[in-house]
């Protein structure tokens, strides 16, 4: 009996097939390296709503508050687009990072040397790229309320409300000063407190927390229009970057795309511990589902098995055999590798999504 749960939730589209490579890499692990995991699981989004009528029932919501950490593959295709916005797959995610408060999302922003010409950058300013932006996910104008369309004289008037509490702030910035002394010891904090009060309470919170809790960490603040201008610029001038709901919205896509990859990218959203210390975690790629090649074998799985690795590393606390895994897919995409929205050259032949799970099982195998 194992101490490791996981509830997979493989979702829409291609989200079944880069999981089904996830399940192979988790059991080479149990077999291989001795780390065994209780894994369960269910349906959501358009499955969910195909199975039951909803994005995600309640006895799925609760599996995911039990367990250490859900790994999810992707939701949604036009198949849903007429649905109820209750009733889209859409909302059966929002409600999982809702309902378990994962309030931290880390997406960070990788580029293997292999891949450094796919960004539109130099490859000497992107090679090597290594940052994590921390994103606060359950407030900010996103959440903020008023909120609405009403009608004010004879126009129509659009409200959101940008809010945050001074524990909020607080709470992600832990998070940021935390994952800081995981890595190289620096957070920039992002926001925009020369024109919104939010962003003067912002940076007056994120730097009480640092004075009092994390003296050790360098924090320097930045406007997040600078920072946006400064990730096109030098990206690795940064360590790990934490900012609110929106610009980080923003700014995590922009970081994303510099790798040239965005469907390579995995992600993490963190909660609040719970009784066993964990905390409360849900692992996604950034890609979607791509309906368009659903079922083909075409799907590139590395999003997804790195999102795996994510989970290693902060809900198992096992970042040697995480690292192990994350220098597999760099291994094979050395070796030069692709699936097929990763060619370059006319008439190469792609790896189907299966074939890109068997090298990353080799280079496992290798590195024993």
């Amino acid at each position: 009996m194992t101490d490791r749960t996981l509830l997979i939730l493989a979702g829409d589209g291609i989200g079944p097939e880069v999981m089904a490579e996830v399940r192979r890499i988790i059991g080479w692990f149990g077999e291989n390296r001795g780390l065994s995991f209780d894994v369960s699981e269910s349906l959501v989004g358009g499955a969910a709503y195909d199975a039951h009528g909803t994005p995600l029932t309640d006895e799925t919501m609760a599996m995911a508050q039990e367990v250490d950490a859900v790994l999810l593959g992707a939701v949604g295709g036009p198949k849903y687009d007429t649905l109820d916005f209750s009733l889209k797959p859409e909302r059966g995610l929002l409600r999982l990072r809702k309902e378990m408060d994962l309030y931290a999302n880390l997406r960070p922003a990788q580029c293997f040397d292999a891949l450094a010409d796919f960004s539109s950058l130099k490859p000497d300013v992107v090679s090597g790229l290594d940052i994590m932006i921390i994103r606060e996910l359950t407030s900010g104008v996103y959440f903020g309320e008023p909120r609405g369309i009403i009608n004010e004289g004879n126009e129509r008037v659009g409200i959101n409300t940008q809010r945050y509490t001074e524990s909020e702030i607080a709470r992600v910035a832990r998070s940021a000063f935390e994952m800081a002394r995981r890595r190289n010891n620096a957070v920039c904090s992002m926001e925009k407190a020369n024109v919104m009060e939010s962003g003067v309470l912002w940076r007056d919170v994120v730097q009480e927390v640092h004075d009092a809790e994390y003296p050790d960490v360098e924090l320097s603040h930045m406007y997040a229009d600078a920072g946006a201008m400064q990730l096109t610029r030098w990206p690795k001038q940064f360590d790990v970057i934490v900012t609110d709901n929106l610009f980080g919205d923003l700014l995590s896509d922009l970081a994303a795309m510099l790798t040239g990859s965005l469907g390579m990218l995995p992600s993490a959203s963190l909660g609040a511990p719970m009784a066993n210390g964990r905390p409360k975690a849900l692992y996604e790629p950034v890609h979607g589902s791509a309906p368009d090649i659903a079922g083909q074998g075409k799907a590139n799985p590395i999003a997804c098995i790195l999102s795996f690795a994510m989970a290693l590393r902060y809900s198992f606390d096992e970042g040697v055999e995480a690292a192990r895994l994350e220098a597999a897919v760099e291994n094979v995409l050395a070796q030069g590798i692709r699936t097929a929205d990763l060619l370059q050259s006319e008439g190469a032949s792609p790896a189907t999504t299966t074939e890109m799970g068997d090298a990353i099982l080799a280079a496992l195998d290798s590195s024993l």
